[in-house]
């Protein structure tokens, strides 16, 4: 059953100021710099009777940077489009309609902004339900721990498992156990040192724990702040191994049971999963662009994931890098600033339990990544931006760190080698050079995959940086005269 009541209040929500009010309000903070939507007029080849002045790409690029930047930072439209989506579709999982219900709105609002090319690309994906979970401690003393599944967990028998638990600092810890962990519950307490690091233990804890005879696994939440509340995310069984069901406690619960374990008490544990897979719905990644005016069959692609966890908003991961990089195409759109090759926004879906959208996205556009110049992903926040990764060839790292120059009056934001996204990973892996935004990381973690990860946790300048740093990139690139090199 469609919201439509809910449409229309979005509508209303957005609707001060209005898109022309916004864009006379543009003009007037841009007024002598030059209107380059039509065919370069300040980069264009010089008359031939003229003398040939050589400039640089960040010279050539400065006046429409600044223009870009001036126009991103003029309101909040960006962050009040944000709340709309997260408030009224709350959590937006993959195979639910709150998910489709958004991508409904998106693709309705994208047409009233007047980007061009605007539909869906039909994307199968997995359809994990948590169903009803619990873990309790019976042994010493009895407590409800703070507890959520993983995603893509098994679940327990109907009566749960019940077991002794046994608490361990690492997998070396674990083998070094390895006589005591048979039909336990293996409890990781591992510190969190960075996330590439830590999150091995939710991704691989279960299997590793099941070599050893384990009938179940906990895992230490996968944060660096202790705030009483439990983080989600994928997780991944190994190929040959007995799976079986793997969950999350907080730091705090986690520290309790090794404090328990440290003075010798027996620890026991009752959990209950209802967790399940139903067969495979449709979904989509949203698509919209504005096309190239000499090259629109090479494309900069430029994108975030529209689903979530199941928890929480989303608003943090991904929904504000979403509305982050549609904001760039909508800019774009509303300055006349045509450039010469495609930007493409691309919203995937099914990032977070399976990668269906990016996944698909590569398969259904294969013939076409020749001419996919750069993507860029925005999937760690919309904090203040501090830096893009990218992967691709020394020469674009030398050209990307130029354009990046033009970001100084917002930074300093700098380009690092290494890294990119999860959904432009297929393309990444075949020869697309690929970038990714990073945002100070300094609070993403604390609420990562939680129910706190909602709109209030968000700054409006802060999201509008974000946005001028994607724009002035996708667009230098997108404009300039020869391909990025790869």
């Amino acid at each position: 059953m469609r919201r439509t009541p809910s449409y229309v209040l979005s509508l209303l929500l957005l609707a001060a100021p209005t898109f022309s009010q916004q864009a006379d309000a543009v003009q007037d903070t841009t007024a002598g710099l030059v209107e380059t939507g039509l065919p370069d007029s300040t980069i264009s080849p010089p008359d031939s009777a003229a003398p040939v002045i050589s400039t640089s790409l960040a010279e050539r690029y400065r006046a429409n940077a600044n223009r870009l930047i001036q126009s991103a930072l003029a309101d909040s439209f960006a962050y009040r489009r944000l709340a709309v989506l997260v408030d009224t579709f709350g959590p937006r999982f993959a195979g639910t309609q709150s998910l489709e219900d958004a991508i409904d709105w998106i693709l309705a609002q994208m047409r009233s902004d007047n980007l061009e090319n605007v539909h869906g690309e039909t994307v199968m994906v997995p359809r994990w339900v948590r169903g009803e979970e619990s873990a309790e401690l019976l042994v010493p003393r009895k407590q409800m721990l703070d507890f959520i599944g993983l995603g893509g967990s098994v679940g327990t028998p109907r009566k749960g498992i019940t077991e002794r638990a046994l608490v361990v600092n690492s997998f070396s810890d674990l083998q070094a156990k390895a006589d005591q962990a048979r039909s336990r519950i293996v409890v990781y307490n591992v510190p969190f040192t960075n996330y590439g690091e830590t999150v091995n233990y939710r991704w691989a804890g279960a299997s590793e724990a099941a070599k050893v005879g384990a009938v179940a696994s906990l895992v230490r939440s996968v944060t660096p702040l202790a705030m009483a509340e439990p983080h989600t995310g994928s997780m991944g069984y190994e190929e040959g191994v007995r799976r079986i069901p793997h969950g999350a406690i907080t730091v705090e619960d986690a520290l309790l049971l090794q404090r328990m374990q440290d003075q010798g008490e027996d620890i026991v544990i009752r959990l209950k999963m209802g967790a399940h897979f139903r067969t495979d719905t449709p979904s989509r990644n949203v698509v919209a662009e504005i096309v190239g005016r000499e090259l629109p069959e090479e494309v900069v692609v430029i994108g975030g994931h529209i689903d979530s966890w199941d928890v929480g908003q989303g608003a943090m991961d991904d929904g504000g890098g979403c509305v982050a990089t549609w904001e760039v195409v909508r800019l774009l759109h509303q300055l006349n600033l045509r450039p010469r090759r495609t930007i493409r926004v691309v919203l995937w879906t099914n990032e977070e339990i399976g990668l269906s959208g990016g996944r698909t996205y590569k398969t259904e556009h294969e013939a076409e990544l020749e001419n996919h110049i750069l993507a860029i992903e925005s999937d760690y926040g919309v904090f203040k931006p501090e830096a893009f990764t990218f992967t691709g060839s020394p020469e674009a790292l030398g050209i990307l760190r130029e354009i990046a120059s033009l970001l100084e009056s917002i930074g300093p934001i700098s380009v690092v080698e290494g890294g990119g996204g999860a959904d432009i990973s297929p393309m990444t892996k075949v020869g697309v050079p690929g970038m990714g935004l990073n945002a100070s990381g300094d609070k993403y973690f604390w609420y990562h995959h939680t129910n706190a990860d909602t709109f209030d946790k968000l700054d409006p300048h802060e999201l509008n940086l974000c946005v001028a740093a994607l724009a002035v990139m996708a667009y230098v690139v997108a404009d300039m005269p020869d391909r990025l090199p790869r």
